[in-house]
């Protein structure tokens, strides 16, 4: 298989609601897509997590522009590629920028898939048919508004409710989603708001029954973190801190948490998702698919890598309804009764809606 033309494309989505973290706001999602086409012009898709402005991580859709153009794409363009798993080898002197390798690798993967005639969750080793889903909600104006929202997705199916916290929204919200719904699965997540000095706070947490905080240190912590879960009982969860599988490594080591959460595009791409889903089987520690607000193209790649044994835990993949008047692939991602049926057509198994991303693309570069 040998890359003869690559496409990247800026969208612009408006969601239908603005998503509040601890790191700030997001109300119209800009995105990269990345086709990637063959010599016998079959095309391959990929989508990344970046977003407009360094908050998450260092990354952004603007430099993730700028490594595709002038260092990734020329490092794969007519290059002769027998699988998928070589291109995270040929990224490797690049440093970092791994939701930049993650679009393209991932782009690679559907391609290779869809030129096999299988699906990418069988190529991958999925085992599953089906995928529990759970839901992530933000930060709200007030408490009531919050519980409103829990009480219409766990009426929806969905499996898992995840609420954001940060300092001043922490204990007394948990409490009071706790009192109105004792026994929801329930999770937190503080995007690196609190550090050791909050764990007297932090331990407040474990009388709730939470399945898990999600990374409440540091963003490129695994040291408190392990300080950290050694004084709780609520299973720590790595988000942020995890970004390869030597970062899997040393956290295990160090017991730094009891779940990790992947992201494709936060450690580079399918490829090293696998790697850290298996080292994390070897081990027993438990994982879950995290999002990005993705569109339908990354939302199809997490449910593909959703399908693999580990995943045990209810991912953030939602259906594309919510958080889309329209997405961008036929079908749309469903959900039905807290479940996604995994694909079983080649590749991600859905097509991208061509029409539809031209309207919504806003710059556009062809490269050969």
């Amino acid at each position: 298989m040998k890359l003869k033309e690559v496409i990247v494309r800026q969208l612009k989505m408006k969601m239908k609601f603005n998503f509040t973290t601890s790191f700030g706001t997001i109300e119209d999602k800009q995105l990269l897509l990345i086709e990637v086409i063959d010599e016998d012009g079959n095309s391959g898709w990929g989508e990344s997590g970046a977003f407009t402005e360094p908050t998450y991580n260092e990354e952004t859709i603007q430099t993730n522009w700028h490594i595709l153009e002038d260092f990734l794409i020329p490092t794969l363009i007519n290059k002769e590629i027998d699988h998928p798993n070589q291109v995270s080898e040929l990224f490797a002197p690049i440093r970092r920028n791994y939701m930049a390798k993650a679009a393209i690798e991932c782009a690679t993967w559907d391609l290779y898939t869809r030129n096999q005639g299988i699906s990418l969750a069988s190529a991958l080793g999925g085992k599953r048919e089906k995928i529990e889903v759970g839901i992530s909600i933000g930060i709200q104006d007030t408490v009531d508004d919050l519980l409103q929202i829990i009480d219409r997705h766990v009426n929806e199916g969905y499996r898992r409710m995840k609420v954001k916290i940060k300092p001043g929204w922490d204990v007394d919200v948990i409490r009071e989603i706790r009192n109105q719904f004792p026994t929801v699965p329930l999770m937190a997540d503080a995007n690196s708001a609190y550090t050791l000095d909050d764990i007297d706070q932090l331990k407040k947490l474990d009388e709730f029954d939470l399945m898990m905080i999600e990374q409440p240190l540091g963003a490129d912590d695994i040291v408190d973190h392990a300080q950290l879960q050694k004084k709780i009982a609520t299973p720590v969860c790595l988000d942020e801190s995890i970004l390869s599988y030597e970062d899997t490594r040393k956290a295990i080591k160090l017991g730094s948490c009891k779940i990790i959460n992947i992201k494709v595009g936060r450690v580079g791409g399918l490829t090293e998702s696998k790697r850290i889903h298996d080292l994390c089987k070897e081990h027993g520690i438990a994982v879950w698919c995290g999002g990005m607000l993705e569109a339908g193209i990354g939302r199809a790649h997490n449910v593909a890598l959703a399908s693999l044994d580990n995943f045990i835990l209810p991912g953030d993949t939602a259906g594309s309804s919510r958080y889309w008047e329209q997405d961008i692939i036929d079908p749309e991602v469903v959900v039905e009764n807290g479940f996604i049926t995994i694909p079983d057509g080649p590749g991600i198994g859905y097509e991208p809606n061509l029409e539809w991303i031209e309207q919504l693309t806003v710059k556009e570069k062809r490269f050969s």
